[in-house]
């Protein structure tokens, strides 16, 4: 089946992602995506654990996981995951969020038998030694260094998450505290394993060029045998409003020219208010001709960068709203400038050429989506574990084209107010 929509004067059209989804009896969510244009094959397998889940003495388990299940299984030695991925022509990665940790191959289709058995003995048949845990600590450690310690505002989200949760646990990073990994005993690491990385606790995508009923076999024989675990019951603390502004200060050895950031508590990624924040941050910031670049950079030649993002998760969300000043202009006119352009959003409707614009945009992110296999399977895990709903792949295009320019007056009124934010100074770290 085809859709039409009209993008910037020609008519494109996507076509619908079909899949087959159920159930193994011991939990283990499955979801089937057959495209035979090409011959390649996604295995991926999404577990519904991330930093949120973790004891907050023993952060940065979801995302050392995501490390050490590389390491070895029962019937796969030591050191020879990668190896057997790519001398069967295939790739393979893994990440972590707050919310959740993915695995996946890519490989010719031909090998789809090989990326199931893996992903299957990384569920029934992981090996946690101590080695393995010895050397991961290290490798993580050497992440932190490169993308936080040493990275120029690397502990900028860090810090805005410390302030904006007081009690549910995303006021942690995903990377974690290396001295709880430290201080962790093997022990802990296999009953983090027990507990989370269960098949009622995961989903398993087979995406690409397969034959449905013999793949359906394979999913039984390696996958049907793995017992299930028991049933993870979150009940994650609750966050008070924020109902008057927080003034707080951060510092990075790392830069030399300091940021301002006006952050809000938002709701979960589910909520529609959500979606709409996603479009007023691409009214605000997307591209050069956007509302904040034009003015900031462009016109006024007062900020080096300017930006708005909805980070949005399921329990929670964040907008956060930053700039880089330019010379001699403060932090305190960068926000000005910025909190005008949001009270022109919450006193009057943008234009209908600009909201015609971000309907295109979103239209186009879209049909990008949907243009590889991966990208399919990643999204049919995602919108399946997070979402409670498969076929948002298909129809989540529905809820930007129905929100209107009123709705997204509304919400930019409801939830981006002085008295509801962060404000958060970056700024360079000193001797002094």
């Amino acid at each position: 089946m085809f859709s039409a929509f009209v993008l910037a004067g020609f008519t494109a059209y996507t076509q619908e992602v079909k899949f087959e989804e159920y159930d193994l009896d011991n939990g283990l969510h499955v979801i089937l995506h057959q495209d035979n244009t090409a011959p390649v094959v996604t295995t991926s397998v999404m577990y519904h654990v991330g930093a949120k889940d973790e004891n907050p003495e023993r952060t940065g388990f979801a995302h050392f996981f995501e490390h050490l299940l590389f390491e070895g299984t029962k019937n796969i030695d030591r050191g020879e995951w990668f190896t057997i991925v790519s001398s069967n022509g295939g790739s393979n990665n893994a990440n972590t969020t707050d919310d959740r940790t993915y695995y996946y191959e890519v490989f010719p289709s031909n090998n789809v038998e090989l990326g199931l058995w893996m992903e299957s003995e990384r569920l029934m048949h992981p090996i946690i030694n101590q080695i393995g845990v010895d050397t991961q600590n290290e490798v993580v450690k050497e992440e932190k260094r490169l993308r936080v310690d040493n990275q120029p505002y690397g502990r900028f989200l860090e810090n805005v998450k410390l302030h904006m949760f007081k009690n549910h646990p995303y006021k942690g990073t995903t990377i974690g505290k290396m001295a709880h990994l430290d201080a962790a005993t093997l022990e802990e690491f296999q009953t983090f394993n027990k507990k989370f990385y269960v098949p009622n606790n995961a989903v398993l995508v087979v995406a690409g060029d397969i034959d449905v009923s013999s793949v359906k076999k394979m999913i039984k024989n390696y996958f049907g045998p793995i017992p299930r675990g028991n049933d993870i019951v979150r009940n994650f603390p609750k966050e008070n409003p924020i109902t008057e502004t927080i003034n707080a200060k951060a510092y990075d050895p790392n830069i030399q020219i300091p940021a301002v950031v006006a952050a809000y508590r938002t709701p979960s990624f589910k909520d529609r208010e959500s979606y709409v924040l996603n479009m007023v941050s691409s009214y605000l910031s997307s591209g050069k001709s956007s509302k904040l670049y034009k003015k900031l950079v462009d016109e006024k030649k007062m900020a080096l960068q300017v930006g708005a993002f909805n980070i949005s998760q399921e329990d929670y969300g964040m907008y956060v709203l930053f700039g880089l000043p330019l010379g001699d202009n403060s932090l305190d006119n960068i926000i000005k400038e910025i909190d005008a352009e949001v009270v022109k959003i919450q006193n009057e409707l943008i234009s209908e050429k600009d909201y015609q614009k971000l309907q295109n945009k979103f239209e186009n992110q879209f049909v990008n989506s949907n243009s590889s296999i991966s990208g399919i399977a990643n999204s049919l895990a995602r919108y399946y574990m997070l979402y409670g709903n498969t076929n948002l792949i298909n129809n989540e295009i529905d809820i930007y084209r129905s929100i209107t320019r009123e709705e997204i007056q509304a919400v930019a009124t409801k939830y981006l107010n002085p008295n509801q934010r962060l404000i958060l100074e970056y700024l360079p770290k000193t001797d002094d």
